[in-house]
């Protein structure tokens, strides 16, 4: 972590595919340290934080532009066991099974079967195969991280995307005392299940280099 007055960056390697910095803090302080950053020999890094701060950030440092917008989502409230249903842990059978499902569903998706940072994967196993699953991926000492989550089409509308989120989330928060996730702004879908499981949203935006 680096401060400039009252803004600190965490500069992260492969956090979610990409080396990232997290950035939060005064504006007026964050465009020199970032700047700073930036300007590192080798330094590849994508900025992220609130979206006001990013907008500072992308019209006072030359060549950074944003990206598309994303909340950050998160709890450190329990939200309690899924309900009856088939949730659990897959086994690394079930998460073979599951890893076609990403090249159909979800090809952009950071987390998948068999990539680092991924400690475990909970789902719902039909006849042929997982029809939901969400993983324990890049999770820290206080914060829990839910990443991954797919549904085939013809389970959606059941509530099963809901069960295994809600799954994931209350084992992150018990054991890590809070859980979170990153979901794109316009998929109003995700954004509608992980409220409704009691995650509030914070409006974040990257940047990149233009050159």
């Amino acid at each position: 972590m680096r401060r400039h007055g009252a803004a600190a960056a965490v500069a992260a390697r492969g956090l979610c595919g990409r080396d990232r910095i997290a950035v939060a803090g005064d504006a007026e302080d964050a465009v020199p340290l970032v700047r700073d950053l930036l300007a590192e020999p080798g330094a590849g890094y994508r900025p992220f934080g609130d979206a006001a701060l990013m907008e500072v950030l992308a019209r006072r440092i030359p060549g950074l532009a944003l990206t598309d917008p994303f909340y950050w989502m998160q709890t450190d409230s329990p939200c309690g066991a899924p309900g009856p249903s088939a949730v659990r842990w897959l086994d690394a059978a079930a998460e073979q099974e599951a890893a076609p499902l990403f090249d159909r569903w979800f090809p952009q998706s950071y987390a998948r079967p068999g990539r680092p940072g991924v400690r475990r994967w909970a789902g719902v196993h039909g006849g042929a195969g997982p029809l939901v699953v969400a993983a324990d991926a890049r999770s820290a000492d206080r914060c829990g991280f839910l990443a991954g989550v797919v549904t085939v089409p013809e389970a959606r509308g059941h509530g099963l995307g809901a069960a295994v989120c809600r799954f994931v989330v209350d084992a992150l928060v018990r054991e890590h005392g809070r859980a979170a996730l990153m979901v794109d702004a316009d998929n109003t879908p995700a954004v509608a299940v992980h409220e409704h499981i009691g995650m509030a949203k914070r409006l974040f935006v990257a940047a990149a280099a233009t050159a």
